[in-house]
């Protein structure tokens, strides 16, 4: 299996600021691998709540992660202020494959990048259901190739 590259910023259309914490750091001085799932995890959500699409507490709809991978290129620390990027990369009826870059400020080039499937599903019956409007609006924005 041939190793990826590292992505470019400008090949992500949204990025969401992501200091690091003490608490991300492991013992061998660095971010640990699972916090990146974190990042990643934070940066979508925080973007469907900026557009008004997500609504954590009450919102009939919900995403599931059914898939997930990151590859690292190199290491981030505490004290550090990261960026994540965002793109979409297949929109279906209702699943999305948002693919995801960190990059340490400064750098052009991501230190990690990665992607997870969500399903969104009826918060009641955890079936799957087509997306919201709102939903289908804020990631379009978000969409590439």
């Amino acid at each position: 299996m041939a190793r990826s590259t590292p992505a470019a910023r400008a090949a992500y259309p949204h990025h969401h600021p992501t200091p690091t914490r003490w608490a991300d750091n492991d013992v061998y001085g660095h971010v640990n691998n699972v916090t990146y799932y974190a990042y990643f995890d934070t940066a979508v959500n925080a973007y469907l709540a900026s557009r008004g699409a997500l609504d954590v507490q009450g919102g009939g709809v919900i995403g599931l992660v059914v898939e997930t991978g990151c590859v690292f290129f190199a290491p981030a620390a505490f004290p550090e202020t990261l960026s994540v990027g965002v793109r979409v990369a297949h929109l279906g009826r209702s699943s999305v494959r948002y693919e995801l870059a960190v990059f340490r400020e400064g750098e052009d080039t991501a230190c990690a990048q990665g992607h997870f499937v969500h399903v969104y599903v009826d918060r009641e019956t955890r079936r799957p259901t087509g997306l919201p409007a709102a939903f289908r609006a804020a990631l379009e924005e978000l969409r590439v190739g």
